[in-house]
């Protein structure tokens, strides 16, 4: 169903000790508390969000980016042990066409953990659209696998 994110498919890896990092700067939400049955109902899977405090977006973990969406609303990426990514910044953000959101790298590259992906204008968007809160979801987990937070860590579990 997703193939079009990632535009590959990567044979799944069963480690359960991979950490990742936030990745925008601020509270740490249950994926539940999205404020979009799509991402709270874990229709794309299991994840995180994030209520951000800065525009700088780094990647959670050392992989490829598969896709940044054309609108720069939104990124996919392929991490080392083959997890899918997807990165969804605000909510309806899409409407926004682009506007407030300069990304850093292009459907391809590769990438380390926490470096700069994008910068995003909050401040500039916030008022336009109806939430913030940025999902980071896992979107190929296997059947006995979901996110763990513990304290600042995000884990697969």
């Amino acid at each position: 169903m997703f193939k079009n994110l990632f535009k590959r498919n990567k044979e799944e890896n069963t480690s359960t000790s991979k950490n990742y990092i936030q990745p925008l700067e601020g509270k740490i939400l249950s994926i539940t508390d999205v404020p979009d049955p799509v991402f709270s109902q874990k229709m794309m899977g299991d994840g995180i969000a994030i209520d951000p405090s800065n525009g700088i977006l780094v990647a959670p973990a050392d992989g490829q980016i598969m896709n940044v969406f054309p609108t720069k609303h939104a990124l996919s990426m392929t991490d080392n042990n083959g997890k899918e990514i997807l990165i969804h910044v605000g909510l309806d953000t899409v409407t926004l066409k682009g506007e407030g959101f300069t990304p850093f790298v292009k459907d391809g590259d590769k990438v380390k953990q926490g470096q700069k992906l994008m910068e995003i204008d909050f401040e500039a968007i916030k008022s336009k659209v109806p939430s913030i809160i940025t999902p980071m979801v896992f979107t190929n987990l296997g059947e006995n696998e979901k996110v763990v937070v513990v304290g600042n860590e995000i884990k697969i579990g």
